[in-house]
């Protein structure tokens, strides 16, 4: 074999060994692609997981303290709504002593009522303390949100639909309705041939 042969059959050789190198390479550089997209996808999927994760937290979190918000002011609304019995029998208590006639004569009755003024304003400077607080009603509209209405008068003095007498006072808890305000409101005045007519209807 001449030396012009052994050096081609030497150089086709090392050119293959190149080409299986290089695909090598190429198969090793496609291999670490693919491993670094997955890597990359992973962490995606991850830090997806992650953050849902923190916003169901989140969520819990917030729904965990609305129910204690709720639970805690539903309690106190019940316990506030009964508390004010107490006012109530202490104001008809004062007004049934104000208008006895046996215990008018008595010289110690002012002092007395008083004593149950005092109690009673304590016992309001408590509520208000607390966030339960009267409505006001003095010459106000009626308002069905806060009022309820037990009777009607005629009075051509005042506008139809304005409190007159406050029966038994209506109190807020924070912004809720804790107890409406029974009241007394004012009607237009019915003249004598509206009356007369319906009379007739009625028959």
């Amino acid at each position: 074999m001449s030396k012009n042969h052994k050096e081609d059959n030497k150089s086709q050789e090392s050119s293959e060994t190149v080409k299986e190198t290089s695909t090598e390479t190429s198969k090793n550089g496609q291999k670490q692609e693919i491993k670094e997209k997955d890597t990359d996808e992973r962490l995606k999927e991850t830090e997806e997981k992650l953050l849902r994760s923190l916003a169901e937290i989140e969520n819990q979190r917030r729904r965990f303290e609305k129910e204690i918000k709720d639970a805690f002011e539903f309690g106190s609304f019940n316990f506030a709504k009964e508390s004010l019995a107490i006012l109530d029998n202490l104001t008809r208590a004062k007004e049934a002593i104000k208008n006895d006639e046996k215990l008018k004569s008595n010289s110690g009755l002012d002092r007395f009522l008083q004593n149950i003024s005092i109690i009673e304003k304590d016992l309001i400077s408590i509520f208000e303390k607390n966030r339960i607080k009267k409505i006001k009603v003095e010459n106000k509209k009626f308002d069905p949100n806060f009022h309820q209405a037990m009777s009607e008068l005629e009075d051509d003095k005042k506008e139809p639909g304005t409190i007159l007498q406050e029966v038994q006072a209506g109190y807020m808890f924070g912004e809720r309705l804790l107890r409406p305000a029974l009241v007394t409101v004012s009607k237009i005045k019915s003249s004598k041939d509206q009356e007369n007519k319906d009379k007739k209807d009625e028959k």
